[in-house]
């Protein structure tokens, strides 16, 4: 079946981003070259230059791409999880631990080439606190769901508890990345159990 041209243009265009991917996981953003993404997709640089205007462009849309793409499995998860409500939810979240360091390298090294490329264009900077954003919102049903089943709703936001339980776990993440000996996958469930009870005792206290 032979494709419309807008169905070709969006081949060309994942195409060329998945490529992209590869290449800027390998080389990084600063090594990587038009010609190498564009020979790794099966393309020409025109095709490459005529979807995506220059490289710079290229790498925020794969930015945003991939940022939209986690978010969109994380909120599936979430949902799935608070509507079994089973009895092991910190035990489901360990696992979850363990899959991200099961994944190949290329997403831990897209990530922090994200971070880099951010840290030195300010747009780039907006986009990743606008996709951290959402990102925390379609953790929040799952945060406040373990908040009330622990006994640990309080006056404190649960978006400020998942901002902490995602900086906890991103952090734990990588660092079980350079030493998984020293990082076991429960100690994010841990860490999670000492911040439920630091919030149940911040309510208990008296005023």
């Amino acid at each position: 079946m032979r494709l419309t041209r807008a169905e070709a243009k969006t081949r060309t265009r994942g195409q060329l981003l998945d490529a992209a991917a590869r290449v800027f996981a390998q080389k990084g953003y600063a090594g990587a070259s038009v010609d190498e993404i564009a020979e790794a997709a099966g393309y020409t640089t025109g095709a490459l230059y005529s979807n995506f205007g220059s490289k710079e462009k290229l790498f925020v849309e794969l930015m945003a791409a991939w940022r939209s793409r986690s978010i969109a499995r994380q909120a599936a998860q979430v949902a799935a999880i608070v509507e079994e409500d089973g009895p092991d939810i910190l035990t489901l979240l360990a696992r979850r631990m363990e899959k991200v360091d099961g994944r190949s390298t290329q997403a831990a090294s897209l990530h922090a080439e994200f971070w880099l490329f951010a840290v030195r264009h300010p747009e780039a900077m907006d986009l990743l606190a606008t996709k951290t954003g959402e990102r925390v919102d379609a953790l929040v049903p799952l945060v406040g769901h373990v908040m009330h089943r622990y006994g640990a709703a309080t006056s404190v936001p649960p978006e400020a508890v998942t901002r902490i339980a995602l900086a906890l776990f991103q952090g734990l993440a990588r660092q079980r990345r350079i030493d998984p000996a020293a990082v076991p996958a429960d100690l994010f469930t841990q860490g999670l159990e000492w911040l439920l009870a630091g919030l149940r005792a911040s309510s208990a206290a008296p005023a």
